[in-house]
C-alpha cells in the first residue's frame, strides 16, 4: 500500500505522485485515470528496483493539511 497525492496540473490534467518512491509521478485526464496510471507507475518502479537488486523504500509518508 502506498500513499499518493493527486492535484490538478496547469494543463488541465491531474498529477499523481507517490512521495515514498522518489520521482514516481504520473497523470491522467481525470482523477480516476490518474489513479490507474500511478498504480501502474508504482508497480513498474518497484519491479525495476527489484530487477536491479535495489531495496524498495518503505512507505513512511505522513500527510497533514495546514490552513494558511
Amino acid at each position: 500500500m502506498r500513499q499518493v497525492i493527486i492535484y490538478p496540473g496547469e494543463d488541465g490534467y491531474f498529477i499523481a505522485e507517490c512521495p515514498s518512491l522518489s520521482g514516481c509521478i504520473s497523470q491522467g485526464k481525470t482523477k480516476e485515470e490518474a489513479v490507474v496510471n500511478i498504480k501502474e507507475a508504482i508497480d513498474a518502479y518497484i519491479a525495476a528496483l527489484k530487477e536491479d537488486n535495489l531495496a524498495v523504500p518503505n512507505q513512511n509518508f505522513d500527510a497533514m493539511v495546514v490552513a494558511v
